[in-house]
């Protein structure tokens, strides 16, 4: 399938989500928020196990076959959540250190406690590999009077060395459920952690990126206020769109290409409901793009819910981030 939310042989997603979530997916959905406990149950992240296990390489000679050690190298396993049995997750060195997703989650718990926030989603993608579990804060921030705006934290983890784990704050325009990121200097809503024998400390020190968090938040709105009162003309924009979307060959199909995103996006910036009140300017030119990214770009999937699947995964991993902080550096003012 073309995205990665893990599923199982019995028809089960791992995947958990509060309600009908701004991060639409498989999965299991409740009726409310969710605690702690229940977002690793219902979306099967709990009682991995997750550990470092010994290589070893085979090698087959005229005299039968030898194992050879493979040192300062180790395979990362789990306890697979419906079979319980040893499963590879990735290969990683002697200096990574596995971050459970019951220490994942109790880190959360912790913000949880402190800020008011609750579980909206929790998840696997990559057979294992990543772990996402996200919060919706009680704070939310409107532009223009009228167009709210709901924060979220997001942790991520990997159980294959691939990457680091990391914590960000994310805005969620509600009438269209955009994720919006950008890169704001001098506000990072980002906080990242190596997965080495500190990691568990340095986590547990984490609290700080609330703050760090909440002043990305201010000073997202403030640029938003800022965006809201510019004027863009459409010519504007398309100079924007093909910024953010450069050509990458002159070829018929690239051409094309082109020519299919900039309608639906200059489709969205004219007409479109969720672009209602705040139609014409630049904040409206930003979100036209967001919405585009993360709903309506074209998806490699068959059929309509895996598309709506692999379109809910660009928002989950932050696959277009780049798209949509080229796209806010360009437009804000």
């Amino acid at each position: 399938m073309a995205h990665e939310i893990e599923q199982f042989t019995d028809g089960t997603a791992a995947f958990a989500s509060a309600r009908l979530s701004a991060w639409h997916g498989l999965g299991v959905r409740t009726d409310g928020a969710m605690t702690a406990e229940e977002a690793m149950r219902l979306a099967s992240l709990d009682g991995w196990n997750v550990r470092k296990v010994g290589l070893s390489a085979t090698e087959i000679t005229p005299e039968g076959a030898e194992s050879i050690a493979v040192p300062e190298h180790f395979a990362s396993v789990r306890n697979h959540p419906k079979t319980g049995r040893p499963e590879t997750l990735g290969v990683v060195g002697t200096d990574y250190h596995p971050v459970q997703n019951e220490e994942h989650a109790e880190f959360l718990n912790i913000l949880t406690e402190e800020s008011g926030a609750h579980f909206e989603t929790a998840g696997s993608l990559k057979n294992g590999r990543q772990v996402f579990l996200t919060m919706k804060l009680p704070q939310t921030m409107t532009v223009a009077g009228s167009d709210r705006t709901d924060l979220y934290i997001a942790a991520f983890n990997s159980h294959d060395g691939s990457s680091k784990f990391r914590i960000i704050v994310t805005p969620i325009r509600v009438v269209c459920a955009n994720t919006q990121r950008a890169a704001l200097r001098g506000a990072p809503n980002v906080f990242a952690v190596s997965h080495t024998a500190g990691a568990k400390a340095r986590i547990a020190r984490a609290r700080q990126v609330l703050g760090l968090g909440f002043k990305y938040v201010e000073e997202f709105e403030k640029a938003a206020e800022r965006m809201v009162q510019a004027e863009l003309t459409l010519n504007e924009l398309r100079d924007v769109v093909d910024k953010v979307f450069p050509m990458t060959s002159d070829g018929k199909i690239a051409q094309g290409n082109q020519r299919k995103r900039w309608a639906k996006i200059s489709n969205l910036y004219q007409y479109a409901d969720t672009q209602a009140a705040i139609r014409g300017t630049r904040w409206a030119g930003y979100n036209a793009i967001t919405e585009y990214v993360n709903h309506v770009a074209p998806a490699k999937a068959k059929t309509e819910r895996e598309k709506a699947a692999s379109r809910a995964e660009r928002i989950i991993t932050g696959t277009a981030d780049a798209a949509m902080e080229k796209a806010f550096a360009l437009l804000t003012v």
